[in-house]
């Protein structure tokens, strides 16, 4: 990497072709950048000082073919917004004051092609642009160009008096930053644009699988499955959390597709590259390196098969599903309120494997009740999951694509990071674990959703639209009876934590009703609603609502009622 300090015509030489890649972003200024920009410039002709415009980022592009006459390529990673708006306030303020002559020396090969090449996006506006002779707005139609729009306002607003083509450029400025071909851009761009919008995985796939040349391809094997419509975009574009960031889906389903290659034997990957393999903020770089290493360099084994997996992913992921009813028999349905409303997504690699290759609805669905018995078992008893991923792509590993193996193996593992809790510590974990409340809702919730009768006239509503509430609430002290002694309180303190004290309800208490006492908080208040209403129909709390009283021995047999149930519906 070479970082240094560029003028303009540093960047733009007469003989180096920058191109956009050509399934980048579109162009996205609006008119507060443009009119900024246009602000700074004219502050830089009456100055005559600096002015650092940002930073750009360029890779070594391709080599020329023949009859193209630049003598090298630079492919922009970063600063494609920034070079696109500069070079259109140049052109129209080239025009404005009669000096078409210098633009087309200093922008253009040759005399010939204008020395930035957009992509599939721009391409035709911006080349439009560059081949308009006089400065008069240009008919934009619908949908709108932001390319001619951003042309269209420099015409309009530009006051050449008070510009001067040599004084801005050379005073304004880039950090200039030069990549070989095999740096990893991505993290780069990410680095650098921390605080902005991430360079993503799909965006440096798309663009490493195909070309310019290559278009029909890309039509069929990835717009007609990523950016078939409107409900497709908004599909793969829609973000979940991992970890502690958000990601949007069709990045995740790189990363699952990537498993299904990296585990299978035959390709007979070392173990250092598998390590390599795992780092998600590198994906983009280790399907390069797979390709090259693994696969003599032929995408096609990538993409034979990408376009099944893709639909097969969407139908499979559904994370809408955490907003709607979820049915009390296993399933993918259930499964997703594990993977999205849990955040357990590294369950996903191996789903998909198993979504793929089991052709019995049947067995998938028995497999699928087997991970999420496998799952909330170890989260009632607030088990670690920092080896979750290793697990599940070792199942891919070894094939298994039937209950009873599914069963087996996780059953096989004896150390503390994979073993299955038996119905002991299970109960132990209802009577002692502080959860914190995601996963308390979600064992509540999937137990609910297993228990409460096909006839039950109250509608069972999706993960996301039920809250947490305490029963016994944590400021017990302002309207509760008592304890007898310090450590008393301190033992209520801790038990109304516990599962066992902890309901859903499709709308939250008020303030004034959360804190009360038992009574009221069941009855209600004037018009403040209480858990009578409130939790009307939910089988999980009905008991506890015939009871007059609420008190520790009633939160410790709840949690018995609940662990049984729970034994039943996650039994392993």
């Amino acid at each position: 990497m070479d970082a240094h300090k560029a003028l303009i015509t540093d960047i733009f030489n007469n003989a180096t072709l920058v191109e956009v890649p050509f399934f980048q972003r579109s162009y996205v200024w609006k008119e507060d950048l443009w009119s900024r920009l246009l602000e700074d410039m004219e502050y830089v002709v009456k100055t005559r000082k600096p002015h650092f415009l940002g930073s750009i980022i360029l890779k070594m592009g391709r080599a020329p073919r023949p009859g193209e006459q630049f003598s090298s390529c630079r492919t922009i990673v970063d600063g494609q917004q920034r070079l696109t708006t500069f070079l259109i306030f140049l052109k129209v303020l080239c025009m404005k004051q009669g000096q078409t002559v210098m633009f087309d020396y200093q922008f253009r090969i040759m005399g010939q092609m204008v020395a930035l090449r957009h992509g599939r996006n721009d391409v035709d506006a911006f080349e439009k642009i560059m081949a308009t002779e006089a400065p008069q707005e240009l008919p934009n139609p619908e949908p709108g160009s932001r390319v001619i729009e951003a042309f269209n306002y420099f015409v309009k607003n530009m006051d050449e008096a008070k510009l001067d083509i040599m004084a801005i450029m050379m005073n304004t400025q880039f950090v200039r930053i030069d990549l070989d071909v095999d740096e990893d851009e991505q993290q780069i761009f990410d680095t650098i644009n921390s605080l902005g919008v991430n360079l993503t995985t799909s965006e440096l796939l798309k663009n490493y699988f195909f070309s310019r040349e290559t278009v029909s391809e890309y039509v069929s094997k990835w717009e007609s499955v990523f950016e078939k419509d409107d409900e497709a975009k908004v599909y793969w574009n829609s973000e979940i959390e991992t970890g502690r960031i958000k990601r949007a889906l069709i990045d995740i389903f790189f990363d699952a597709y990537f498993q299904l290659f990296v585990q299978d034997k035959k390709y007979n990957i070392t173990n250092e590259d598998k390590i390599s393999y795992a780092r998600v903020d590198k994906l983009a770089l280790s399907y390069r390196h797979f390709i090259n290493t693994y696969c003599g360099g032929n995408k096609n084994i990538i993409l034979g098969q990408m376009k099944d997996y893709a639909f097969c992913f969407m139908q499979t992921f559904r994370p809408d599903l955490c907003g709607m009813n979820t049915p009390a028999g296993c399933g993918i349905e259930r499964l997703n309120v594990v993977v999205f409303g849990l955040k357990t997504s590294t369950l996903i690699p191996y789903v998909l494997y198993i979504a793929k290759n089991v052709f019995d609805e049947e067995e998938r669905n028995r497999m699928y009740g087997v991970l999420e018995s496998y799952i909330m078992r170890r989260m009632v008893v607030h088990a670690s999951t920092k080896n979750y991923n290793n697990l599940f792509t070792s199942l891919i590993l070894n094939s298994v694509l039937d209950a009873d193996s599914l069963r087996t193996r996780l059953k096989s593992g004896n150390d503390v990071t994979t073993y299955i809790p038996d119905d002991d510590e299970l109960r132990s974990g209802f009577e002692k674990s502080k959860l914190v409340n995601l996963q308390s809702r979600g064992v509540i919730y999937l137990i609910e959703s297993r228990i409460r009768p096909e006839n039950s006239s109250t509608a069972l509503l999706g993960f996301n639209n039920y809250s947490l509430e305490h029963m016994m609430p944590k400021k017990w002290r302002n309207n509760w009876n008592p304890c007898e002694s310090e450590e008393d309180e301190k033992k209520r303190d801790t038990l109304l934590l516990t599962l066992g004290n902890l309901a859903i309800i499709p709308q939250a208490l008020n303030a004034s009703i959360r804190d009360e006492n038992w009574k009221i908080k069941k009855a209600g208040k004037g018009n403040k609603l209480g858990l009578d209403i409130c939790a009307a129909g939910l089988i999980t709390v009905h008991n506890a609502l015939q009871k007059e009283e609420w008190t520790e021995i009633d939160i410790k047999e709840r949690s018995a009622w609940l662990c049984d149930h729970a034994r039943t519906i996650w039994a392993l």
